[in-house]
């Protein structure tokens, strides 16, 4: 049966390729439709040649080292996501997630972060992430969870020499003071960068990688790309957060990492740059910021 024009499932159009190979610094291979053969071999058909693959709790983090051992394209990082967090300590009462889960306490809290530390020393994982604050459904309980597990992952990376890869939603603020507390890795990366313009100046003052995705093309996002006007070149990564957050013209249908070049060619005309320019910049800082 042929689907209608307007059926969000359809997948986007695979876009011109692009002359000069990229990185997806940050995408879900495991909550895609197609096998991960075949969504790298898409996006290796349009330039996208790399793609650092997310683990967000403890059986995605081990998929994650898993795939990237089996795909030298593949790097891995390893967390539990700041949402992970509370329904390990408190459970899952509201049952948002689906899980059903009962409370675990601090004492299951210690023994997940005790496997991503296992796991963030192996050698094809590249990052400790994503991690950090999301105040969009958290209670002060679940808020005081994820700032220790924050504080936790920002331990590890240090520990293992790894990337910090950071989900920062609603919690601007606190994830920026709790870096300056803890003192940030090396290499750290603010993941589908939110914040505004000032945010972006504070950032590149500390050395930080803003990775940019779908948002940044949404025509309402105009502080999405005063952010990135601000942001140094040498400070920007581009991604997809396959399945999620599909670029404009296709918002609302399935994201892949092949879906790179839309973002890419958006982000290069925000810059006033040449798209080859954009890409080189963009595929050297990502090398650089996950070490491979």
């Amino acid at each position: 049966m042929a689907r209608s024009k307007g059926d969000n499932s359809t997948p986007p159009p695979v876009p011109e390729p692009l002359r000069v190979p990229v990185a997806d610094s940050h995408t879900h291979l495991d909550m895609q439709d197609a096998t991960p053969e075949e969504i790298l071999a898409k996006a290796a058909s349009v330039g996208v040649n790399t793609v650092v693959q997310v683990g967000c709790d403890i059986p995605g983090s081990r998929w994650a080292a898993e795939i990237a051992a089996k795909h030298a394209n593949v790097h891995a990082t390893v967390s539990l996501h700041p949402n992970e967090a509370p329904r390990i300590v408190l459970g899952d009462p509201d049952g948002w997630s689906g899980q059903k889960r009962g409370p675990g306490g601090m004492a299951a809290l210690d023994a997940a972060i005790e496997e991503i530390d296992a796991l963030a020393a192996l050698p094809q994982v590249r990052g400790v992430g994503e991690t950090g604050l999301d105040y969009f459904r958290t209670g002060p309980e679940g808020v005081a969870v994820q700032q220790e597990s924050f504080r936790r992952h920002i331990a590890l990376a240090k520990k293992h020499a790894k990337a910090l890869v950071i989900h920062d939603r609603d919690a601007h603020e606190d994830v920026l003071r709790i870096l300056t507390e803890k003192g940030a890795p090396e290499r750290t990366v603010f993941h589908c960068y939110s914040g505004d313009e000032e945010m972006a100046k504070v950032c590149a003052e500390a050395g930080y990688y803003l990775s940019f995705a779908g948002p940044v093309t949404f025509p309402a996002n105009h502080h999405l790309r005063a952010a990135l006007a601000v942001t140094p070149m040498d400070r920007i990564l581009v991604e997809t957060d396959a399945p999620f957050l599909t670029p404009a013209p296709f918002r609302g249908r399935p994201n892949a990492p092949y879906l790179i070049p839309v973002t890419l060619r958006a982000m290069a005309q925000v810059k006033g740059v040449e798209e080859d320019e954009m890409a080189a910049a963009v595929a050297a800082n990502t090398a650089r910021a996950f070490d491979y």
